[in-house]
């Protein structure tokens, strides 16, 4: 049962996950619809990810 998230309403929409492989390769797609990798394991792929999102953050604060 898919749940709305906090501070969200109304009908919850379609979300996929985050973090797909091709063969033996791990990614992960982000919201800007760029695909990230080819890593060698999901767990590096879910490392890269945080990685990824502390630099948009980064960014994003430089930038305000």
């Amino acid at each position: 049962m898919e749940l709305n998230r906090n501070g969200e309403s109304g009908p919850v929409p379609f979300r996929s996950g985050r973090f797909f492989n091709v063969g033996s390769a791990w990614y992960f797609a982000t919201r800007e619809a760029l695909d990230q990798g080819p890593y060698p394991s999901r767990q590096e792929a879910e490392a890269a990810l945080a990685m990824y999102i502390e630099n948009v953050r980064e960014v994003e604060r430089h930038w305000r």
